[in-house]
């Protein structure tokens, strides 16, 4: 249950990231809104998580996660511009978040 709460958490802190870019500086009510929704349940949702599992791969797993969600975001709406370098990263980070679930 552990890991499900930390990649829904994971998929949260992208949501946070992508709504706090929509929000215009806090100008926007609607993207602000989600900002400070999202970033609750992912921050509470990590801390829950890291009860039960190790503190580092918890928070690696999470930003990874997030990281991950929030560049393809960008490269979906077309505000961050994808090259094969940039998706074999991803890919080398998802193997990294992977591997990490492995071995815990």
């Amino acid at each position: 249950m552990a890991w499900f709460v930390l990649v829904l958490s994971g998929v949260l802190e992208a949501v946070w990231a992508a709504a706090l870019s929509a929000s215009e500086g806090f100008r926007r009510r609607r993207p602000t809104l989600l900002f400070f929704v999202a970033l609750a349940l992912s921050m509470a949702g990590l801390g829950w998580a890291m009860t039960s599992l190790p503190t580092g791969t918890a928070y690696a797993v999470w930003v990874g996660i997030g990281a991950t969600l929030t560049v393809v975001w960008g490269f979906f709406t077309g505000k961050d511009r994808a090259s094969v370098t940039k998706v074999l990263l991803l890919v080398l980070l998802v193997g990294s978040i992977i591997g990490l679930k492995a071995v815990s």
